[in-house]
């Protein structure tokens, strides 16, 4: 009891420090920019519009830049990055693989062809800005249903079975998108689509934010509430029925909460690449392999993370944007080198 209060207590410090670091990456994110704004004017500005407070009229264009284009933009980022992180915390155990994260079920690569679809083909144009997250995550969830039927058997979902059926479907949804891509009537409509493929927040409104948020919240809530479960299946479905886990049930469950917050996350921002691969082992090193750790303190440092990439994506190829895609690859394949290398580090734990 009191090696658990002691953990406990020694966690508090860490998320306490994660925390203030995402209210700083909040702020920086949306002063940093291609026009950057100084900080006291965004903290002042953010000021007048949650308090009902009022700004100069010659401050009027700034203040649209930072609450109706950057401050939404920032905030989905924080929860894109979170709600990744914790699914790759959630399908790596799901499947006891440590090479999985969110898209090895294939459902972004479902979600990559519906919205290459909208871009090349102009489908569901009358949605206007909405009709690229409609059509991939309505494609997502057709992905979601043929992997789980194709994967399922009559004793349920098997992690070989999940991941080789997800990277099989993958691999055709991704060659369907890039059929649609290459008999694009354009070549801007083809530039649309593969930078979308890679992640993107451009064009974020605040209507683009609530879905996903409570759905990163509420499949958080759920996965935290079945951390032990987790646990238990990260140790092999034998050790994981001898501590009373209905490994079937648990499994599905797992899979179509996973799914769900993975269609929703890429509908708005894209297939982004290694936050939630790479994220999931960085906290474990730090935390150790407990799920009702690892689930507090990978959301917090997904959400941050994913605002600096954000943040370079836009600065550094101003005033044009790079794909997240290609900053989290920069950064993650260095990182997983290392991780590989580093002496004393198993994948799943230390």
């Amino acid at each position: 009891m009191t090696t658990v209060h002691t953990r406990r207590r020694a966690l508090h410090p860490l998320v306490t420090g994660l925390l203030v670091a995402l209210a700083a990456s909040i702020v920086c994110g949306v002063a940093l920019g291609p026009v950057p704004i100084p900080f006291p004017r965004v903290l002042t500005f953010l000021q007048a519009a949650t308090t009902g407070g009022t700004i100069p009229a010659t401050d009027a264009g700034q203040y649209h830049i930072v609450w109706d284009i950057r401050l939404p933009r920032v905030l989905l980022a924080a929860v894109v990055g979170a709600g990744l992180s914790v699914v790759g915390v959630a399908i790596q155990a799901m499947v006891r693989n440590a090479l999985a994260d969110p898209y090895v079920l294939g459902i972004s690569s479902g979600a990559s062809v519906g919205a290459t679809a909208v871009a090349t083909l102009g489908l569901f144009a009358s949605l206007g800005v909405y009709a690229l997250s409609v059509a991939a995550f309505l494609s997502a969830l057709a992905a979601t249903a043929l992997v789980y039927l194709a994967a399922r058997t009559r004793g349920g979902l098997t992690p070989l079975r999940l991941v080789l059926t997800g990277t099989a479907m993958a691999y055709g949804f991704s060659a369907l998108a890039m059929l649609l891509v290459f008999q694009a009537p354009h070549g801007e409509a083809a530039r649309a689509a593969m930078f979308w493929l890679l992640g993107s927040l451009g064009g974020v409104t605040w209507g683009s934010l609530p879905v996903a948020a409570a759905v990163t919240v509420a499949g958080t809530g759920y996965l935290l509430a079945n951390a032990r479960r987790l646990n238990g299946l990260s140790m092999g479905d034998e050790t994981a029925t001898t501590l009373g886990i209905d490994v079937t049930r648990t499994r599905r469950h797992l899979f179509v909460v996973t799914a769900a917050m993975t269609g929703v996350l890429v509908a708005v921002s894209g297939a982004v690449g290694f936050v939630g691969l790479m994220l999931p082992h960085l906290v474990r090193m730090v935390v150790g392999a407990d799920h009702r750790r690892v689930l507090v303190v990978a959301p917090l440092a997904g959400a941050s993370f994913l605002i600096w990439v954000d943040v370079a994506a836009r600065l550094l190829a101003a005033p044009e944007e790079l794909p997240l895609g290609v900053i989290t690859a920069a950064l993650g394949v260095p990182c997983f080198v290392f991780l590989m290398r580093r002496r004393g580090y198993v994948f799943g734990g230390k």
